[in-house]
């Protein structure tokens, strides 16, 4: 589950690491209590979408103007004026579709005097099995390419066993901090150690994390995002979830308990198991076609839980075509069957569904579906499968 900046940097600071005062705007009506809370003379108005390159990010309306996502404001009225032209707006980044996200909140801070930028994150470590630090001297808007063009200038410090005196250490050399910026670090980094353990985070990223004119560290960025295995130990951060920036169609599927995640293809895809379901996908996209979604019902599926499967992927009008593909072990093929043709009904499907099964009650299942009468067209193998829905939907 990903959260927004502001939400963020609220938990960093409950654990002590230094963060700039803000108010979240969610009406135009907080602005003014925004701009009377901080001081100034330097506010800084951010957009909150849960996508990343937001500085360099432009507004598909003209009436939002060219100055991108976060927006510097000298005087209380341009506060007023940037909000005016954000909120409500459909932001764009590298990171979001060609419609971009609409802008619902954001957030305003107290401006900083930037000495350095640097770049820090958190991370589960896949090759290590331990959570690793990514640091690197430069740190901004641009980290992308320096990942890209020049990777030596970024270390990665895996750090299992906790944050001890040596790894901060090594932490601050990498940044390359000294004197009071260095101080800081020694404190921040066992901080943000704790707070990502504790808070079960997946990534927490910061940049940037700046070294400001006076010497001291403070997290001038954050992005936090949380395991959702462990979320039923954090009410407090499920308290959090903007489902607003979440697709209606991963909503429904969640409360299904049916792990979706929509793309940008046409074949619709109903599996079961993520191995399976990932060499489905590749296949359609052999074969010259791209898929539609992720979707894996699980081991244990019930004629409803497919039919609800059936009906999520119905919704995204990008799908020109479904293919089934399931190998029962411990679910059943002949149920499969069962619950595609209820969920064909329910939908009045008007496109192509190729449906391979394999396993448990393999013949079962494809009796059903042969004595229903309808248009639904069996394959032998994954292999067939694929040539026969890409064929479908491209005829």
């Amino acid at each position: 589950m990903n959260i927004h900046e502001y939400q963020a940097k609220a938990v960093l600071k409950s654990y002590g690491a230094p963060v700039a005062d803000g108010v979240p705007i969610l009406t135009l009506d907080d602005v003014q209590k925004a701009v009377d809370t901080l001081p100034g003379p330097l506010w800084v108005v951010k957009s909150q979408i849960h996508a990343g390159g937001r500085g360099k990010g432009k507004f598909i309306e003209a009436a939002a103007g060219e100055k991108g996502g976060v927006r510097l404001a000298f005087s209380k009225d341009e506060v007023m004026e940037h909000a005016k032209a954000m909120l409500g707006h459909h932001l764009v980044t590298a990171q979001t579709s060609a419609e971009g996200k609409q802008v619902n909140r954001l957030y305003v801070e107290d401006g900083a005097d930037i000495d350095r930028e640097l770049y820090l994150s958190m991370l589960v470590d896949r090759a290590t099995g331990q959570i690793a630090f990514v640091a690197s001297t430069e740190g901004g808007m641009d980290i992308e390419e320096v990942a890209h063009e020049t990777p030596e200038k970024i270390l990665t410090l895996p750090v299992g066993g906790g944050v001890d005196a040596e790894a901060a250490g090594k932490l601050c050399d990498a940044l390359k901090l000294e004197g009071q910026a260095r101080a800081d670090g020694m404190e921040l980094f066992p901080t943000l150690y704790k707070a990502f353990t504790e808070k079960d985070m997946s990534m927490l990223e910061i940049n940037p994390l700046i070294v400001m004119e006076n010497g001291h560290l403070r997290v001038l960025d954050a992005k936090v995002s949380f395991d959702g295995n462990a979320l039923f130990r954090h009410p407090d951060i499920m308290d959090l979830r903007d489902t607003t920036e979440e697709d209606e169609k991963e909503i429904e599927a969640s409360e299904w308990d049916l792990a979706y995640i929509a793309l940008d293809g046409t074949i619709g895809c109903m599996v079961n198991g993520a191995g399976l379901a990932m060499a489905t996908m590749d296949i359609i996209k052999l074969y010259g076609e791209e898929p539609a979604n992720f979707c894996d019902v699980g081991g244990g599926a019930n004629a409803e839980k497919v039919a609800a499967a059936f009906k999520i992927i119905m919704k995204d009008p990008n799908v020109k075509g479904i293919l089934v593909n399931i190998f029962g072990g411990i679910m059943k093929c002949d149920v499969i069957a069962e619950g595609v043709i209820q969920a064909v009904k329910e939908t009045n499907l008007a496109v192509p569904l190729v449906v391979r099964l394999e396993g448990t009650n393999v013949d079962k299942g494809k009796a059903i579906l042969a004595d229903s009468g309808m248009n639904i067209i069996p394959a032998d193998d994954l292999d067939d499968a694929a040539q026969k829905i890409v064929a479908a939907v491209k005829a």
